[in-house]
């Protein structure tokens, strides 16, 4: 069987015992940096077995040599540094290979730094869109924004720690003073979360220096969660 875990995405702690067992069981484990996961068997003392780095770039080769060890009948485990594998992280290719060729699999759910931050924005969750990393240039960051401007789904991405300011910066652009949050090292010990208008994110994270992962939520196009422009005359 092949089995996709989600793993942590900073606490520990949020590693289910359904996850903990199959990683336990499994005899060979793929997954995106090799070290980070011997760690994570580590701390919950499992013994090493049999893995290799399953990442971008080799994710094709790879994936057929995951899929072949399944058909022989071994059990193997698929993870990412933290959260579900193919959701912003090495795996998809390998999940639409598996469904492609009938190679049975399942998911093992666990910790979402999506729905974590999508809950602690204190924004809509009746429908929302996550749209991973937005482009890095400026013209096709404003044209990813653009895409959702008329659309009311809360918006979820990731975003470098050095392009926080950057990133809000053109959604306020493009969107005008919506409703936001900023969310910082999710469910770890400096976890932090800044909400407010657009206006106030951006003068809070202008030229200011952001370690650690962030996920930006912004609100849809509802009026509820949108401030007009005050007007100069």
């Amino acid at each position: 069987m092949l089995h996709l875990v989600a793993t942590p995405i900073g606490n520990l702690a949020d590693l289910s015992p359904r996850a903990l067992e199959t990683l336990k069981n499994a005899e060979m484990i793929a997954c995106e940096d090799t070290r980070r996961t011997w760690g994570l068997l580590t701390a919950f003392n499992i013994p090493r077995p049999e893995m290799i780095s399953y990442r971008q770039g080799n994710e094709d080769r790879i994936a057929e040599r995951i899929l072949q060890a399944v058909r022989a009948g071994r059990s193997v485990a698929v993870c990412s540094d933290g959260g579900y594998p193919g959701i912003s992280d090495p795996g998809y290719r390998l999940i639409r290979r598996a469904a492609q060729v009938k190679v049975p699999y399942d998911v093992l759910p666990g910790a979402s730094a999506v729905d974590v931050a999508l809950l602690l924005s204190g924004l809509s969750t009746s429908s929302y869109t996550f749209k991973g990393f937005p482009p890095r240039k400026q013209g096709a960051l404003h044209r990813f924004f653009e895409e959702e401007c008329a659309l009311p789904h809360t918006l979820i991405l990731f975003e470098s720690p050095y392009r926080v300011s950057t990133c809000l910066k053109a959604a306020l652009d493009v969107f005008g003073d919506r409703e936001a949050a900023v969310c910082i090292e999710l469910t770890k010990a400096h976890e932090r979360v800044s909400r407010g208008y657009l206006t106030e994110l951006v003068k809070e994270y202008d030229g200011k220096a952001v370690k650690g992962e962030v996920v930006i939520v912004i609100a849809g196009n509802n009026p509820k969660f949108a401030r007009e422009e005050e007007s100069d005359t």
